[in-house]
């Protein structure tokens, strides 16, 4: 056999480690990182400009953004690659979609990684966040932001149409009302009677409506807990709905008001033709419930003046978590590198990058309290509601089967708006319909 002499063994030793890291060898700290994300245009732009960011201070990374159409292709492609054994490195995901993937053990735990780093711990975080993306105690992934849900609202329509504007801590059935008032035909007229100072068109079809929600479980939770109910039995372990009490009852029946009795809300069909998010850019949704996601669309579309305010609620402050997690792949073959792009994207360097972009709340506490998401010369100039509404902040379960639980509450909540069925059978039909769901969850 030949003699390589030790030139000849260096030089080979340096080819295998260059194919590795070519390749994205494992615990490679440079090379190339897959990352799959989904999300509207803007929201696309700013991970984008965070990745620019990144591989100016990194140039010995590279972070390929491998984008989705939506959350369901996001799931299905990620799901495919896994299966096939060539995972993305990296992927954002939504506390309440991470845990089908926590259960099946494909995930690298963050939390080591974390506690080895010097850029940050895990008290520099929300904890509210934190806790979100622990599975069975361990952290798994490490959550970008910590959104609520707020009220945005159209400036200009309030003014034009001399409607005091909404204010924090405002109560469900003001917001209602204010709904009501801004409800308006092409003429400018009321649509519906809520106001006996304004001309008023009886039946006529709104042009305006006064609030956009959608009829889904993360919207109808918070205002259940706004009242003094609960929406499972036990957040840790749930094995069952508990939304047939009077508390509860009672907000999804005037959730389903909305639309079936005071038509503030668009139809089903005009909410197919024009979703609620692009009804308010246009100008012709009064209000709307969303967590900050929505911020770059707004800054960018809407060619009014708008800000926000904290969410509505019935009888004490309450809110839900929105946040986003970076998770990674057991089956990465770039682990290091794919850290070192986390802990740029969530650390004081990166999240700042993002922030400016209007995408998030930050996670990282020194950044969220920093003009990078403060910064009061950006809509909406009341950013603080989301910081303001931290410490109310619930979420719902991370069991393996909640994706499944919101397919088929989400479709049994919009039969309640849009079909008028009665709020009791709805709820009937969430206990027998989820019942299996919850007795196979992995927690």
């Amino acid at each position: 056999m030949a003699s390589f002499g030790k030139l000849g063994s260096g030089l080979l030793c340096a080819l295998l480690c260059a194919l590795v890291v070519a390749c994205g060898g494992d615990g490679g700290s440079s090379g190339s990182v897959r990352f799959l994300v989904f999300g509207d245009p803007e929201e696309i732009n700013a991970y984008r400009t965070l990745i620019e960011a990144f591989e100016e201070a990194e140039p010995d990374i590279q972070v390929q953004l491998v984008e989705a159409s939506d959350r369901d292709d996001l799931v299905a492609r990620l799901s495919s690659s896994l299966a096939g054994g060539s995972p993305p490195d990296l992927f954002l995901m939504n506390y309440r979609f991470y845990g089908q993937y926590a259960a099946r053990d494909v995930l690298e735990p963050m939390g080591p990684y974390v506690s080895d780093s010097d850029k940050f711990e895990e008290g520099d975080f929300y904890p509210q966040a934190l806790d979100a993306f622990r599975w069975q105690g361990e952290l798994t992934c490490l959550p970008q932001n910590i959104s609520s849900l707020v009220l945005y609202y159209n400036k200009d329509l309030f003014k034009r149409f001399k409607v005091e504007p909404p204010t924090d801590g405002m109560r469900w059935n003001e917001l209602v009302a204010k709904a009501q008032k801004l409800t308006r035909d092409k003429n400018g007229q009321v649509v519906r009677g809520a106001d006996p100072d304004q001309p008023q068109s009886g039946g006529a079809q709104a042009e305006i409506y006064g609030l956009g929600v959608e009829p889904v479980i993360i919207r109808v939770a918070p205002l259940v807990w706004s009242n003094g109910g609960d929406v499972v039995d036990d957040e840790e372990n749930p094995t069952k709905f508990t939304l047939n009490t009077p508390e509860a009852e009672e907000v999804i029946s005037g959730f389903f008001d909305l639309r079936t009795v005071f038509g503030v809300v668009p139809t089903d069909q005009e909410v197919e033709a024009e979703d609620d998010e692009t009804r308010f850019a246009n100008g012709r949704l009064a209000m709307f419930l969303d967590s900050r996601r929505a911020v770059p669309m707004f800054r960018e579309a809407a060619k009014f003046d708008w800000d926000v305010v904290s969410l509505p609620f019935h009888d004490q402050p309450a809110s839900i978590l929105h946040s986003d997690a970076y998770c990674m792949t057991k089956g990465s073959k770039a682990k290091d590198a794919a850290w070192r792009f986390v802990e740029y994207a969530i650390g004081p360097e990166g999240a700042p990058v993002i922030a400016k972009t209007g995408r998030t709340v930050p996670s990282l506490k020194e950044v969220a309290e920093s003009d990078a998401f403060l910064d009061p010369t950006q809509k909406p100039a009341n950013s603080r509601v989301w910081l303001d509404a931290i410490p109310t902040i619930q979420h719902v379960p991370t069991i393996s089967t909640w994706p499944e639980v919101e397919d088929v509450t989400d479709g049994l909540l919009e039969n309640g708006m849009y079909l008028g069925q009665p709020v009791e059978d709805v709820i009937a039909e969430f206990q027998r319909k989820t019942q299996p769901l919850f007795a196979r969850a992995e927690r």
